[in-house]
């Protein structure tokens, strides 16, 4: 560490009423994710504009832009034509003085549903400070981690250090639905030599993720009254399509028992991939054989099932492989097969632990006292995104993300964040620009 970490971190620590503060007001913006491409903005042109001004204030130079649909990287993450009409992302950048490695500090904006809110011991948009936590949709995933960059950012600025290399801060939207916001920042040509994305990963650091495959399967079948005997169904006869369902939901139970089972699939730091039915809707009316029977798929998988694009063709061919097999043995599923319609797709990544990045965090989080671990991701964070797509080698490390039980603090009821945990954040984030925005070591000869 340089002579400048004990100024770093006791500035830091005189932040922190400035550091709740500013969590607390990222909170009150309520900038709930979209769960469709026509559903209206709500507070994120706010909340840019909020963080823009003080940024600015800090010294950065600050760009508040809106993609147009035709703005991002061609790939299957998002729905084509997808627009940004009040959903702006930010880029700011603390210019370095020249010759040093750049650092991207990437973080969204928006945040799940705070529903049902009834539940909540207090108002999920109000954050509030309870026994030293603070408590509020968003405090952990992840407006926490963005205060945090903010402030990093901020003491470095405010103690006159410049970096050798830019240091720049990028918020986007969309992450929760499908990254789309990340995509445009990438596209819109936001990248760096490195890159951290302060999701709560309790200040370990995380190398890897899995990717995400969503999808839909419908089964045909054929309606008829369902208290008279439905006939054959070569000559014109009812057919259950939530029957006919039960064949296909066995066969995806065991491709997924086949893909844990397979060596090929063992990850250091991963879990399985895993291929999980998540909704089923079908039938039309109580006493009627059910035309059709819709079910829901969610896939995740792993960096080594992706294809040469980083994407998952070889994942949706094994899933359509297995269904037509467990179909052949079914007249009228042969005859009539189940019709699959692939939508969100997540690209897996995986960060070399011998990267610098790494090594520099794990640094960063041990002078705090903290004992680093390599973790993966089983679910998906933008940091795939800067990775695959933007040319940015990106890791995750940043405050709560589990309870003293071991379970998830994000996504639920009284979502908190520890405010240690936020304070070592940004003092883990401050450390790690002063290291990676230095020159490149020369190769060695």
């Amino acid at each position: 560490m340089t002579t400048t970490t004990p100024d770093v971190l006791a500035e830091i620590d005189r932040r922190t009423d400035d550091l709740i503060r500013l969590t607390a007001d990222l909170v009150g913006f309520d900038t709930t994710v979209r769960g469709d491409a026509h559903e209206p903005a709500r507070d994120e042109a706010d909340l840019q504009d909020y963080l823009a001004a003080r940024l600015r204030a800090a010294g950065a130079t600050v760009d508040v832009f809106t993609p147009k649909p035709g703005d991002l990287p061609e790939s299957p993450q998002t729905p084509p034509g997808l627009g940004f009409d009040g959903r702006p992302q930010l880029v700011a950048r603390f210019p370095g003085t020249g010759g040093g490695r750049s650092l991207l500090l990437n973080g969204h904006i928006d945040v799940v549903s705070a529903e049902p809110r009834r539940e909540w011991s207090s108002d999920p948009f109000r954050a509030e400070v309870r026994d030293g936590r603070l408590y509020g949709r968003g405090t952990c995933d992840m407006k926490g981690g963005i205060a945090a960059a903010v402030i990093a950012a901020e003491t470095l600025a405010a103690l006159g250090i410049r970096l050798p290399g830019d240091l720049l801060i990028n918020t986007a939207t969309d992450e929760e639905w499908n990254g789309a916001g990340t995509l445009a920042s990438v596209g819109y040509g936001v990248r760096a030599d490195s890159a951290v994305v302060p999701e709560p990963t309790d200040l370990d650091v995380v190398t890897a993720q899995r990717g995400i495959l969503g999808g839909t399967l419908t089964v045909a079948g054929r309606p008829g009254h369902a208290e008279y005997p439905p006939g054959d169904w070569r000559t014109g006869g009812a057919v259950n399509a939530i029957e006919k369902t039960l064949p296909v939901l066995v066969a995806l139970q065991r491709l997924r028992e086949r893909w844990a089972d397979d060596p090929a699939h063992v990850h250091p730091l991963l879990p399985p991939p895993s291929l999980v039915p998540t909704t089923i809707h079908g039938g039309e009316w109580w006493v009627t054989y059910p035309a059709s029977c819709e079910v829901g798929l969610d896939i995740t998988y792993l960096p080594v099932q992706a294809d040469a694009g980083g994407w998952a063709s070889r994942v949706r061919h094994d899933v359509e492989q297995a269904v037509r097999e467990a179909c052949a043995a079914d007249g009228w599923l042969t005859a009539h097969p189940p019709r699959f319609v692939w939508d969100t797709e997540l690209p897996p990544a995986e960060v070399d632990s011998a990267h610098p990045l790494v090594g520099a965090l794990t640094a960063s989080a041990t002078a705090l006292g903290r004992t680093p671990r390599l973790l993966g991701e089983p679910s998906w964070t933008d940091a795939a995104t800067l990775t695959r797509l933007g040319n940015t080698p990106a890791v995750c490390l940043g405050p709560t993300a589990t309870r003293p039980d071991g379970s998830p603090t994000l996504h639920t009821i009284d979502e908190y964040i520890e405010v240690t945990d936020l304070v070592d954040t940004a003092k883990a984030l401050a450390l790690a620009a002063l290291t990676l925005t230095t020159p490149a070591p020369a190769p060695a000869v």
